[in-house]
C-alpha cells in the first residue's frame, strides 16, 4: 500500500525512528493525527487489532522520538498496542497484510524487525524480559536504554509484580510505563500532573531527594521523618505508593495524548537512575468514536467502513463452540446451584457474557491470571461447589505446575472447558492451540475429552462436570459442523470410542472435529473410521480391535503428533503387545505461523484430500496396497 503523500505529508517523513527524530516537536502533533487516520485506513481495510493501537499512538511518537531504537531496547506487552509501532519502524507499506498468511505478524516478532525486541503473544512478559535486558545493558557499559510497555489488564498478572519486585531489589536503570485506558484516576490527568511529572522527573527534584539521602545518611530517625514526608505529600496527588513499595520511583498520571508534553516528561526520565515507573493515561480506541465508545468490540476488528460507525455482522452457519459452552453454561446453571465458573478475562472469547449478566453471583473473572484461576477452582472445589474454569488452550499453559499440584493431585472436580484447541488462524505462533493433548495426556486422574461436533461437545461439557474428578473437553475456534444440539444433557460412557464408518484393511481413528476430513477420506480408500472421543482414558479395547481387524492404523488429530492422542494409541498397542503400523496425522514439530484455519488445514494436509494423501504416501512407504 503505497502512501499518498498529500494526505500524509508528515507520516511520509518519518517511515523510520531515525527519520522520526528529525521532525521538529511542534510537528508531532500533525504526525500523530495522520497516523491515527493511517491506523483506521489500513486495519479497516484488512482486519486486525485496532482500538488499542489507536490508544498508543501518541506514546508510540514520542518512544521512538525521545529514545535510540532500536540501540535503546522498547518492550511492549503482547502486540494488541503495537501497530503504531510497526507502522513508524519500516513496516508501513506492508501493513494490509498483517495477520494475513505470509503477511506481517500480528504481534512483535524479533524475526520481523530489529526494533521488535521480543517475540510476544502472551501478556505480562515485558518486565521480567526489560529487567534481563536491563541487567545486560548495565553490564555492558554503553549506556543503552530499556523501557517496558504494559497495559493496565496484563499488569493484572502476578509475573508483572513478580518481576517489579525483582527490579526494586536489584535496581536497574529501567522505566516501566504503564498505559492505562481503564483505571478511574483520569481526574488526576491534567495541567497539575503534567506540571508534577515534569517537577517529579526533573533534574532539581532528583537532586534534592539524592542529596538530602546523603545529608541525612547519619540521622535515621530525621530521614525516616523526610522519607514519610515526601512519600506523604507524593500520595496526596499520585496513586504510586504501590510501585514506591516495590522500589520504582513513580511519576503520573500523566495524559498519553498530550504527545509533546510525553517527550519532556520521556527525555528527563531517560537519566534516571533506578527503576522508574510512568503512569500514562489514554483512551483506548482515541480519535474514532465508534472505538472510544465500545473499546472491547472494536479491540479486534474484521474489514469495516470507517463511515458507517459499526462493525459488520457476520454470523456463521452454525453455532460456534464457544457459543455452544456459554448456552451449555446458563443451562447447566439452572440445575446445578453449585456451579461457579471462571475464566481469566476471557469473557467475550470464551462465550460468557450471557451467563455472566444472568448469574453475577456465580461469575469470576479473575483478570490475566491464570494460575490464579486454576488454583481458585481447586478452593472452590474444596468448598465443596462445582468450578468450571473456561481458558484458551494456549493461556492453559501458563498454569500447567497449579492444574497438576493443585488439581490433578488432589483428583478434585474441576471441569476445563478448553478453548481455541488446534489451529486459531491469524494470531499465529503464540495462540495456536497446538500442544494441550500432549501436555494433558500425562497428568494422572485427569479426563480428556475432544469432540467431534457441537452436540458431543455439549454432552462432554456435561459428562466432566457430572464426573468426580479432573476433566477437561478440548474444542477449536469457530463454528460447529452444522449438526443438531440436543437440549437434553447425558453422561457419555467415560473412555469409549464410537465407530462411524466400516471399510477395509485401513482404521482411521480420530480425535476432534477432523471428522468430516476423516470421513472423506475414507470414503476413497474404503477404510473404518472411529471416533475415539477420549485422549484420556484411551479406549484400548477398540484399539486393540482395530489393530487385530486391520493392516494399518492411522490417528488424526490437530494437535502436535509429538506425545499426542496418536502417541498413546500406539503406546497402548505396546502395552497390549500388538505390533501393527500406526501413522499419525496431526501438527508437525514445528510452531505454525498465522493464516486463515481453511489455509492452513490445506497446507499442513489436514483436511479430506490431505488426510487421502497422507495415507497413500504411507502406504507405498510401507508397502502396503489397497
Amino acid at each position: 500500500m503505497t502512501l499518498d503523500i498529500s494526505k500524509y505529508p508528515t507520516l511520509a517523513l518519518a517511515d523510520t525512528p531515525e527519520e522520526l527524530r528529525t521532525i521538529p516537536r511542534d510537528h508531532l502533533p500533525e504526525l500523530c493525527d495522520e497516523l491515527r487516520t493511517y491506523l483506521l485506513n489500513t486495519v479497516s481495510h484488512s482486519s486486525g487489532h485496532f482500538a488499542s493501537g489507536l490508544g498508543t499512538v501518541e506514546l508510540t511518537v514520542a518512544l521512538h522520538y525521545v529514545y535510540n531504537t532500536p540501540f535503546d531496547h522498547l518492550v511492549w506487552d503482547v502486540g494488541h498496542q503495537a501497530y503504531p509501532h510497526k507502522i513508524l519502524t519500516g513496516r508501513r507499506e506492508k501493513m494490509p497484510t498483517i495477520r494475513k498468511k505470509g503477511g506481517l505478524h500480528p504481534f512483535p516478532w524479533r524475526e520481523e524487525s530489529p526494533y521488535d525486541v521480543l517475540s510476544v503473544g502472551h501478556s505480562s512478559t515485558s518486565i521480567s524480559a526489560a529487567l534481563g535486558m536491563a541487567i545486560c545493558a548495565e553490564k555492558e557499559g554503553k549506556n543503552r536504554k530499556v523501557v517496558s510497555v504494559i497495559g493496565d489488564g496484563a499488569i493484572t498478572a502476578g509475573m508483572a509484580f513478580e518481576a517489579m519486585n525483582h527490579a526494586g531489589d536489584v535496581k536497574p536503570d529501567m522505566l516501566v510505563i504503564l498505559n492505562d485506558n481503564e483505571m478511574s484516576i483520569s481526574e488526576n490527568v491534567g495541567a497539575l500532573n503534567n506540571h508534577l511529572a515534569q517537577l517529579l522527573s526533573g533534574n532539581l527534584y532528583t537532586t534534592i531527594r539524592e542529596g538530602g539521602k546523603k545529608v541525612l545518611s547519619g540521622a535515621p530517625p530525621i530521614k525516616e521523618l523526610v522519607r514519610r514526608a515526601e512519600e506523604h505529600l507524593k500520595g496526596m496527588v499520585i496513586p504510586g505508593t504501590m510501585f514506591e513499595e516495590l522500589g520504582f520511583n513513580y511519576i503520573g498520571p500523566i495524559d498519553g495524548h498530550d504527545v509533546e508534553e510525553l517527550v519532556k516528561t520521556l527525555k528527563n526520565m531517560r537519566n534516571l537512575k533506578g527503576p522508574q515507573f510512568l503512569h500514562v493515561m489514554t483512551k483506548k480506541g482515541k480519535g474514532y468514536a465508534p472505538a472510544e465508545k465500545d473499546p472491547i468490540g472494536y479491540h479486534a476488528v474484521p474489514k469495516f467502513d470507517p463511515s458507517v460507525h459499526s462493525l459488520p455482522k457476520s454470523k456463521p452457519a452454525s453455532p460456534t463452540f464457544s457459543n455452544v459452552f456459554g448456552d451449555w453454561l446458563c443451562d447447566m446453571a439452572e440445575q446445578d446451584d453449585k456451579l461457579l465458573a471462571i475464566t481469566p478475562a476471557m469473557r467475550e472469547g470464551s462465550g460468557m457474557v450471557r451467563f455472566s449478566k444472568a448469574h453475577p453471583d456465580k461469575y469470576f473473572d479473575v483478570a490475566i491470571a491464570e494460575q490464579h484461576a486454576v488454583t481458585l477452582a481447586a478452593g472452590m472445589a474444596i468448598g465443596e461447589y462445582n468450578p468450571v474454569v473456561a481458558i484458551y488452550s494456549t493461556f492453559l499453559q501458563r498454569a500447567y505446575d497449579q492444574l497438576i499440584h493443585d488439581v490433578a493431585i488432589m483428583n478434585l472436580p474441576v471441569l476445563f472447558a478448553i478453548d481455541r484447541g488446534g489451529i486459531v488462524g491469524a494470531d499465529g505462533q503464540t495462540h495456536q492451540g497446538a500442544f494441550d493433548l500432549s501436555y494433558l495426556r500425562c497428568i494422572p486422574n485427569l479426563v480428556v475429552m475432544t469432540p467431534s461436533d457441537e452436540n458431543e461437545c455439549r454432552q462432554m461439557l456435561y459428562t466432566g462436570h457430572i464426573h468426580q474428578g479432573p476433566a477437561a473437553v478440548r474444542y477449536p475456534r469457530g463454528g460447529g459442523m452444522g449438526v443438531d444440539i440436543e437440549r437434553d444433557m447425558h453422561a457419555l460412557p467415560i473412555g469409549k470410542g464410537v465407530q462411524k464408518r466400516q471399510g477395509k484393511r485401513i482404521a482411521l481413528l480420530n480425535f476432534g472435529t477432523l471428522l468430516p476430513g476423516a470421513l472423506a477420506a475414507a470414503e476413497a480408500l474404503d477404510a473404518t473410521v472411529v471416533d475415539m472421543r477420549f485422549a484420556k482414558p484411551l479406549d484400548a479395547d477398540l484399539v486393540a480391535e482395530m489393530a487385530k481387524t486391520h493392516d494399518c492404523l492411522v490417528t488424526i488429530e490437530e494437535n502436535a503428533t509429538a506425545g499426542g492422542a496418536g502417541t498413546g494409541v500406539i503406546e497402548s498397542l505396546m502395552t497390549q503387545g500388538i505390533i501393527k503400523p500406526v501413522l499419525q496425522i496431526g501438527l508437525p514439530d514445528r510452531f505454525i505461523p498465522q493464516g486463515t484455519q481453511q489455509e492452513l488445514h490445506a497446507e499442513l494436509q489436514l483436511d479430506g484430500e490431505g488426510i487421502e494423501a497422507q495415507v497413500r504416501t504411507y502406504l507405498d512407504k510401507i508397502g502396503l496396497s489397497l
